[in-house]
């Protein structure tokens, strides 16, 4: 039996969920818009224990998406599952989030292409079959008319994620299908943690550093002109 506490926030979705063998007990999300995972992160693991009714020294791992992502949403997750870890001496999970992404959708057929907006036209994005076999590596990419033709001229294409939207007006393949509104969760969390529970598939918690997948780029403001 295992209690795995799973941690989300690489995106505006804040996700904390508390599952017993990959089944959920209890799960706490916002998705406002913001990035408020500063502030509602602790209450969230706070209240899904205290729900499920579990205190903290009895889980037995603790899992968080490692991206890619938000920079500052990856490094606010990954602290605080690392802190759960080293102070309750439990080992640390991390979980692919476009593979998380991905398994919030089920097809018969076809290719799933769970994708993160980066700004302007680029995406986070990856790509798995309907068995979410992972057929393609994880990129960051710009978008254009001829993105992923490859397997669009297969089958059908289920794009979803933030960045599904901004793709919309310009794939306009007859086999693309987009699905806006699905985030990366804790819920799908649950299982694929559990997974790797049982492998013992799990990470050094002091050398256990984010996903980022593109470098963190800090654009510095423009010096005002002084006013007399």
């Amino acid at each position: 039996m295992a209690h795995i506490l799973n941690i989300e926030t690489a995106t505006k979705n804040c996700s904390v969920s508390i599952a017993k063998n990959g089944k959920i007990l209890a799960i706490k999300e916002l998705n406002n818009g913001n990035y408020s995972h500063a502030e509602v992160l602790h209450p969230f693991i706070v209240e899904v224990l205290k729900e499920a009714n579990i205190k903290t020294t009895a889980i037995d791992a603790v899992a968080v998406s490692k991206g890619p992502g938000s920079y500052t949403g990856l490094r606010i997750g990954v602290s605080a599952a690392k802190g759960l870890c080293f102070a309750f001496n439990k080992p640390l999970i991390s979980i692919d989030t476009l593979n998380s992404l991905a398994h919030s959708i089920s097809v018969d057929n076809g290719t799933i292409i769970p994708m993160l907006d980066a700004r302007r036209m680029e995406v986070y994005a990856a790509v798995y079959d309907n068995n979410y076999q992972q057929k393609r590596e994880i990129k960051a990419e710009i978008i254009d008319e001829n993105s992923f033709s490859d397997f669009l001229n297969t089958d059908k294409v289920y794009f979803l994620g933030d960045g599904a939207a901004k793709c919309k007006e310009i794939i306009t393949h007859k086999n693309a299908v987009f699905i806006e509104d699905k985030f990366p969760s804790a819920k799908e969390m649950a299982m694929l943690s559990y997974n790797k529970y049982k492998k013992n598939d799990i990470e050094d918690v002091a050398y256990f550093e984010p996903f980022y997948l593109k470098d963190f780029i800090v654009i510095p403001e423009k010096k005002k002109k002084p006013t007399f």
